[in-house]
């Protein structure tokens, strides 16, 4: 992501936050080498969800309302929504702060990575980026948008 156009939308930092939490549920690798690992300069599946849903509130809008500003079209926000709406039916489920192997054995757990990485591949092309390239760490994250 190190690579993102900041011109693409106007507010850049919180697309890259989204982005970076898309990439990290649809990549099974990295879930593997990383979450199940305990790599903590990645985070935790619930550091990610926060990373996705706590500017944007994503939990209680419509990824609609953010085209222009995170998100270029109606395509991007739909992919983001149906990720959104997967990402938080397994969390509901599970809960917060569960083990990653809680999150990636349940069962709508494959579906949830399809909808992730789609979306993630969107905003990555759309930003010309190479959607397949290793998420940032938090660090670099944390460097590249001057926030937290």
């Amino acid at each position: 992501m190190a690579r993102m156009r900041q011109n693409t939308v106007p507010w850049w930092r919180w697309r890259a936050q989204v982005r970076s939490a898309l990439h990290m549920f649809g990549d099974p690798a990295f879930q593997q080498e990383c979450w199940l690992a305990g790599r903590d300069e990645y985070g935790t599946v619930t550091d990610a969800v926060y990373r996705l849903v706590g500017d944007t509130w994503l939990d209680r809008w419509s990824a609609a309302t953010y085209i222009g500003r995170i998100f270029v079209d109606g395509d991007e926000a739909d992919a983001v929504d149906r990720a959104v709406l997967a990402i938080l039916g397994v969390l509901h489920e599970i809960g917060e702060d569960a083990p990653a192997t809680a999150y990636l054995g349940h069962p709508a757990w494959p579906a949830l990575v399809d909808a992730a990485g789609d979306a993630h591949r969107r905003l990555a092309t759309a930003d010309a980026d190479d959607p397949a390239r290793r998420p940032d760490t938090l660090e670099v994250l944390r460097i590249r948008t001057g926030g937290r």
